[in-house]
């Protein structure tokens, strides 16, 4: 009971650490989101040949929101298979605010965005170059905006980053209790051995758990990688297919089931390979 009691202690100080960081953090992600929204839209739209490009600079904003907005534009015709895959692999989810939220994590950051943002966009102009006609299909303009929240703005900013935050903290003290847990009961050795430590397979593994829809995936790698349970390669696989939510909405709005199939499977053999690739060279 003695060490029940102090696992959730050590879980409650840790997260409470990262409280007022996550708030303020999610209430300037909400203002971008509210007031740069036609504008991102508009950018995806018209960038053609950049596309790419652009929806991995845009997935790098640490929220889901834009991966949705991508399976919309996508069901809608507007970007191309490739743009979309830019953003699901892009997006970090809540990983780049936890790993803020850490302050000996800070350098992690920036080599996280980097190497996300390369493997999206080489990611992206492979697919759109070779491989666009074996997992697209045709589309037509249509509905863009159902299921992104576009026009959402009578909830202002703070009700939103406040519910974000609180979300996010309680997924962050659940999980971070139960990772104290299992390394005071277990060890972390014996967790890393079970998570495939040093194995080039362990992004495999990582990769898996990142394809679960919600931004609890992010949080299980994120606090994964802090821990040293897994490796900076595998953290980036399990980050590159969590999408979050816009998974969720691709097979809300995209009827051609199949075809979403096809584009989640595709997005989890990029971040295997991408991991692997990153495992084999010690990251």
């Amino acid at each position: 009971m003695e060490m029940i009691i102090d696992v959730l202690a050590d879980a409650l100080a840790d997260c409470l650490k990262m409280l007022p960081f996550l708030f303020v953090a999610f209430l300037l992600i909400e203002g971008l989101e509210h007031y740069s929204t036609k504008l991102t839209r508009k950018a995806l739209e018209d960038v053609d040949k950049a596309g790419p490009v652009v929806g991995a600079v845009v997935g790098c904003v640490p929220q889901c929101g834009f991966s949705v907005m991508a399976s919309n534009l996508y069901a809608g015709g507007i970007i191309s298979v490739g743009t979309l895959l830019s953003v699901f692999l892009a997006t970090s989810d809540e990983a780049v605010l936890i790993l803020l939220g850490n302050p000996d994590q800070g350098k992690t950051v920036l080599t996280l965005l980097a190497v996300k943002v390369v493997i999206a966009v080489v990611a992206g102009y492979i697919i759109d170059l070779f491989l666009q006609k074996q997992i697209a299909t045709p589309k037509e303009c249509g509905n863009l905006c159902d299921h992104c929240g576009c026009h959402d703005h009578h909830a202002g900013l703070l009700k939103p980053a406040l519910r974000h935050t609180i979300k996010i903290f309680l997924y962050l003290f659940v999980f971070t209790a139960i990772l104290n847990f299992i390394i005071e009961v277990i060890g972390i050795q014996t967790l890393s051995e079970y998570l495939l430590a040093d194995s080039i397979f362990q992004p495999v593994i990582a990769a898996l758990i990142g394809l679960i829809p919600n931004c609890a995936a992010s949080v299980v790698i994120t606090q994964l990688y802090i821990s040293g349970a897994i490796s900076f390669a595998s953290a980036i696989s399990g980050l590159c297919t969590g999408a979050g939510i816009g998974l969720v909405v691709l097979f809300k709005v995209n009827r051609d089931k199949r075809e979403n199939i096809k584009i989640v499977l595709t997005l989890y053999a990029l971040s295997v390979i991408a991991g692997m690739v990153l495992q084999i060279f010690g990251f």
